[in-house]
């Protein structure tokens, strides 16, 4: 497995390591959790962005996408988890829910 395929997929498990917690530990929450770990993942990103400019000689320019790549997908998915416990994500969650539990 390539090195940004295990950091994305490290990444994808820190993600569910936090909302776990978030959801377990009372006070948190999961919009607490995805909020803190948006921060921290942008944090190692950028450090891991840092290894490839200073350590191995690549420009910033060539490390971009890889930062990237690496943030995005589970950013977003951090995102829609806050998003689903906010208020408007709890009634959106409501209507498709009741799409599928609709009799027919």
């Amino acid at each position: 497995m390539s090195r940004t395929a295990t950091l994305l997929a490290s990444g994808l498990v820190l993600l569910a390591l936090f909302l776990g917690v978030g959801r377990s530990v009372q006070g948190v929450g999961t919009r607490r959790a995805a909020e803190d770990f948006t921060l921290v993942w942008l944090a190692l990103s950028i450090g891991n962005m840092a290894i490839g400019v200073i350590d191995e000689g690549y420009g910033i320019a060539e490390e971009i996408p890889y930062l990237l790549i690496m943030f995005v997908p589970p950013a977003a998915i951090a995102t829609i988890a806050w998003w689903l416990t906010s208020r408007k994500g709890r009634s959106a969650k409501r209507l498709v829910w009741s799409w599928f539990n609709t009799p027919n």
